[in-house]
């Protein structure tokens, strides 16, 4: 896969090391792989400016798991080509939505990564996503590593550019979805708590919800980092802080029926008047959190936090208990789980046919709104049947993970 010339710039002692390495034999008996690595010897990181590096980036010997090596080097000279890199995969016959082996992310969440000011190049990423989206990218697939979809790493990064473009075709879908690794926190939540004042503003633009809280409790503007905590070599940063601060208070009350100091309280509320205003009750099978299916058992108070938990028995082994020191209803081991009211929400999909992808829950976080309104005009539907399929990585049955190669 090199050529003669690559080598050739060995020094006689550093071709010995690796003969004596390999058991004295060939280099070409071995996978490209290991000709990555004598290639640091020459550079500290995959340069496609030189030509050497763009002779074997564009060699259709290289590999599509040697490309992904190549697309994780977090340098300017390799996040600037992302769209070359990335069209190279897709001449080698990587399906657009196929995966890393090594972190599960998709070509489109690697995209939004290099849409990342400073060391990424926005117009770059730009070119490669609209590429993606053409050719029928699903921005909704997540990695397992992260639990982040493509719109959450375009938040992370602060590539508005990126956010427009992925919320043109699939807003309903991903604009107000949570992370767990963001204690369940919407793409609003990720951009502000890393002040991400572009990110913010092109999300409060389509519509992104300012009122929907997280695992904490904490709405987009709560998670916002005081600016009085930091120290005076930050003084840009704390700035940047008080703007989106009043940028998200300013937004809540724009997305509200009712003024944010008469909004519902319904810590106080007991439990079966919550599943009712919520136009649920005890047995409904609900979703959780997009991805977990069950049955709610629970609602009400507990010793364990404040305020208001429902209680799910999992239709798989994904919980933790049933709040086995103090029991509020009974299930299996590791089937019972609890969880905010605002993360649990009534099933409309029903598959009948185990050989159809499953699709994703959808999430409806509506303006917050009375009781009496919610129950006339409940958002929340319930399903005939649960899918019980489930796919590895959360791959459809079209894509496929590519094998580890280490960078």
């Amino acid at each position: 896969m090199y050529s003669p010339n690559h080598i050739s710039r060995m020094t006689k002692e550093e071709t010995s090391e690796v003969e004596e390495a390999h058991g004295n034999k060939s280099l070409y008996l071995y996978p490209p792989f290991y000709y990555i690595i004598i290639s640091i010897i020459a550079f500290t990181f995959f340069d496609p400016n030189d030509p050497a590096c763009m002779e074997i980036l564009t060699d259709p010997r290289t590999t599509i798991p040697e490309l992904f090596a190549i697309i994780r080097q977090w340098v300017p000279q390799v996040q600037h080509k992302i769209d070359i890199i990335g069209t190279e995969i897709l001449k080698r016959g990587c399906h657009v939505n196929d995966r890393d082996g090594l972190t599960d992310m998709t070509l489109l969440h690697y995209c939004c990564k290099a849409g990342a000011h400073g060391v990424g190049d926005p117009e770059a990423a730009l070119r490669l996503s609209n590429q993606l989206l053409a050719l029928g990218a699903d921005v909704s697939l997540r990695s397992r590593w992260t639990n982040m979809n493509a719109l959450h790493y375009a938040a992370y990064f602060d590539v508005p550019e990126l956010i427009r473009v992925l919320l043109k075709g699939s807003k309903p879908k991903v604009l107000n979805s949570t992370c767990s690794d963001f204690y369940h926190g919407t793409a609003l939540h990720i951009a502000a708590s890393n002040l991400c004042l572009g990110a913010v503003k092109c999300l409060l633009e389509h519509g992104a919800n300012p009122t929907v809280r997280n695992d904490k409790g904490q709405e987009p503007a709560e998670v916002v980092p005081d600016p009085m905590d930091m120290s005076l070599d930050k003084a840009e940063a704390a700035m940047v802080a008080k703007e989106l601060k009043q940028l998200l208070l300013d937004a809540v009350p724009l997305s509200c029926s009712l003024p944010r100091a008469t909004l519902p309280n319904y810590d106080n509320i007991p439990g079966n008047l919550m599943l009712s205003s919520l136009g649920l009750k005890l047995g409904d099978r609900v979703v959780l959190d997009e991805t977990k299916t069950g049955t709610l058992r629970f609602c009400g108070t507990t010793e364990f936090a404040s305020g208001q938990w429902v209680g799910i028995e999992l239709d798989e082994p994904e919980g933790k208990n049933d709040g086995s020191v103090v029991r509020y209803f009974h299930c299996l081991p590791k089937y019972g789980v609890f969880a905010p009211p605002s993360r649990v929400h009534g099933c409309n999909v029903c598959l009948c046919s185990s050989s159809s992808p499953v699709s994703q829950p959808k999430r409806n976080f509506n303006a917050m709104r009375s009781p009496k309104d919610i129950t006339s005009e409940s958002s929340i539907s319930r399903y005939a049947c649960v899918p019980q399929i489930t796919y590895p990585f959360g791959c459809s049955c079209e894509s496929k993970m590519f094998p580890v190669l280490q960078d």
